[in-house]
């Protein structure tokens, strides 16, 4: 097969991708542009993306900012091309040239992206001094950035009302400092204490179908429970045990758009062996059982 008819625009294993609809929101255009100048227009996170390709033979309206989390990629702008690496970010300004990227064959990038645009993209990218000859510019692994795409993505993911769209669209500029402004935002070394949330946080989300305890939290750390608790929430302003249900209907939320799982499997997927509870826990939480929010997002596609 030719490397040619081998290059794909999208559709990675884990992928996620949002467009939202129409360029200017229709509607919502004129207050989100006058609080924020800028707004997103397409969102994704594609991982291991091989084949990843684009071309825009008359450039791109918007401005594109890329961050290659692993993995090496490339990127073109007019006669002049780029090798992207790991640990490093893209930030394509709005222009009319010829651009094309994409990923590498043998070692495809990972990749966090954000399209936006505004009214003026020519007044905002001179005054941050962005330009198309920038080429790509190393960071430090960026987990602020990260965590306030996850932000924006899962509220863009829960549909495009005022609130919504407001909260990612704000998010946005904090998302573009960490890149523009890194040493403001990025710590070089995290404290041990938040290494020990943070590592909590990570045991919670892989463990969602197992019982888990503040006390089996806290020994693995050496801290009394109600010392672990005191530390949790004050990094995430929650008790550990009501963050662990966050993550599990969280969890829920993204297995109930699969119509082949029944409620019961999920329920204990998520580690309720009772549905029946499982149910009662997500519509307090959700404000919709787990079979009108399946439905709801089935139409809604």
């Amino acid at each position: 097969m030719s490397k040619i008819s081998m290059k794909r625009r999208d559709g990675f294993e884990g992928q996620k991708l949002i467009s939202l609809p129409g360029r200017d929101y229709s509607h919502l255009t004129d207050f989100i542009s006058a609080i924020n100048k800028i707004y997103i227009t397409h969102i994704g996170y594609f991982p291991k993306a091989a084949f990843h390709y684009r071309e825009r033979r008359n450039g791109c309206v918007d401005n594109i900012l890329i961050y290659c989390l692993r993995g090496r990629g490339w990127y073109q702008v007019g006669n002049k091309k780029y090798e992207v690496t790991a640990n490093q970010f893209i930030h394509l300004p709005a222009t009319d040239q010829f651009m094309r990227y994409g990923a590498d064959l043998e070692d495809p990038w990972t990749i966090y992206w954000v399209h936006f645009s505004g009214p003026d993209m020519e007044d905002f990218n001179k005054s941050l001094g962005i330009t198309i000859k920038d080429g790509p510019q190393d960071i430090a692994f960026n987990e602020p950035a990260i965590k306030t795409w996850e932000n924006m993505y899962q509220s863009l993911e829960m549909g495009y009302s005022k609130d919504n769209l407001m909260n990612a669209n704000l998010c946005l500029h904090y998302f573009l400092a960490t890149f523009l402004f890194p040493q403001k935002h990025i710590a070089q070394q995290q404290s041990e204490e938040q290494n020990t949330i943070t590592n909590s946080i990570l045991h919670m989300r892989q463990n969602l179908q197992e019982r888990i305890t503040v006390d089996d939290l806290a020994a693995k750390y050496h801290l009394s429970p109600s010392h672990f608790s005191s530390l949790f929430k004050k990094a995430t302003g929650m008790s550990p045990i009501d963050y662990l249900i966050q993550l599990r209907i969280q969890k829920a939320c993204q297995l109930l758009l699969n119509i082949q799982l029944k409620i019961k499997d999920i329920s204990l997927a998520v580690g309720y062996d009772d549905p029946y509870y499982f149910s009662r826990l997500f519509k307090k939480l959700m404000g919709l059982s787990p079979q009108q929010y399946r439905l709801q997002r089935i139409l809604a596609q």
